[in-house]
Order: C-alpha cells, then structure tokens, then sequence
C-alpha cells in the first residue's frame, strides 16, 4: 500500500473538528482511508472512530480523547523505530494540548502535529517500499 501524505491539512482538520465537535472526524476516518492506514502503520486493528465517538458522549468526550492519545503515542513509537525525525506527536502532546490550550486553538495544534508525524511516517514507509 502506498500512503498518502495529510500533513499539508492537519491544522485545516484540528480546526473544523474542533468547530464540530468531533463530527468532521466521524466522516473524514472512513471516507480518507485514515482509520486503515493507521492500522496498517502501526501494526494492528485499531478501535474505529465511530465507536470511540461514541464511547465519549457519556464521558464528555473523554474516551475518545484519550483513544486519540493512545494513537499518537502509538505513533510516535513508530516514528522513532523508523528513525523519523521529530517532533513527534505523542500521548502527552495530544492530552495538553486539547485539554489545557482548549481556549486557545489547542485541538487544531495537536491535530496538526500528529498529521505532521503521520505524513514523516508515510514518506519514510513508502521511501522504504520504493
């Protein structure tokens, strides 16, 4: 499989996400490819969006922040196994960022950030595969 690169829409899809909340995800996962390409890089099925989603209504979207940070943390085992230069997104990065600069663009920083890891992972896997 050959990866596409999302980096250059990562802060363009924090921001709509954050503006509604958290719906714009629900379509962009499948429809992208996302959610597959997250599986195939880090080895393993991950828990869909949508049931993440879900899970974090009653928790006030806790449960899904905390699948999101998971993910990143995730990948930025990946990219430091691949040798990928950071700064990486990460467990700690995605939690701060959406729960103490909320009010300040927060989620949109730490969406951008782990698109920016996502794309270095895509460019050294396919660099790899060429």
């Amino acid at each position: 499989m050959r990866f596409r690169h999302t980096n250059r829409k990562g802060f363009l899809i924090g921001f709509v996400d954050f503006f509604t909340a958290g719906l714009f995800l629900l379509l962009y996962m499948p429809l992208s490819g996302l959610q597959n390409e997250l599986d195939e890089i880090l080895g393993y099925r991950t828990e869909r969006y949508y049931k993440a989603y879900i899970k974090g209504i009653p928790t006030l979207f806790i449960y899904t922040l905390i699948w999101m940070a998971r993910i990143s943390e995730d990948l930025k085992k990946r990219a430091i196994e691949l040798g990928v230069d950071g700064p990486h997104t990460s467990f700690r990065h995605m939690l701060g960022w959406n729960v103490f600069g909320l009010l300040l663009m927060g989620p949109a920083v730490a969406t951008h950030r782990f698109f920016d890891t996502l794309n270095k992972v895509e460019i050294e896997l396919n660099r790899q595969r060429a």
